[in-house]
């Protein structure tokens, strides 16, 4: 069994994973829109541009998502993705990427159970939760 998280977009999801693949060393690995399905004309032409679904593959697994269908996304709430890292300048780099443009909902700095851990919510509107464990 594998656990890949799906995330859904409000139209932003090609930015968003064109961003993560960047930023996390991946590769997109499946990006395709409306345009390339075979349902093409049941979505509106403004629509046809927009991810029916994605997948990035880096180190730590498997991310997908799509665009949400007009009408249908949500901002995200309830959840965090949650990277572990064992290199704090790597971590930092990853939060503070992430943070650029975005909201910290936790400064990245040590706790009881980590050297450094932050939260926020990018740019694209996903929270996320950044751990490192050990000390350099």
């Amino acid at each position: 069994m594998k656990l890949n998280p799906y995330l859904l977009f409000g139209g932003n999801c090609k930015a968003a994973f064109t961003f993560y693949e960047k930023l996390f060393g991946g590769k997109i690995e499946m990006m395709m829109t409306h345009a390339d399905a075979p349902a093409e004309h049941q979505v509106s032409a403004e629509w046809r541009d927009k991810i029916l679904h994605a997948a990035l593959s880096f180190s730590g697994g498997i991310l997908m998502a799509s665009d949400a269908p007009p009408g249908h996304f949500e901002k995200p709430q309830g959840f965090s993705l949650s990277i572990a890292i064992d290199d704090p300048a790597e971590a930092e780099r990853i939060f503070n990427a992430l943070s650029e443009k975005g909201k910290i909902t936790m400064p990245f700095g040590q706790t009881f159970w980590a050297y450094r851990f932050g939260m926020l919510t990018d740019q694209f509107g996903i929270p996320w939760m950044i751990n490192c464990e050990k000390a350099a």
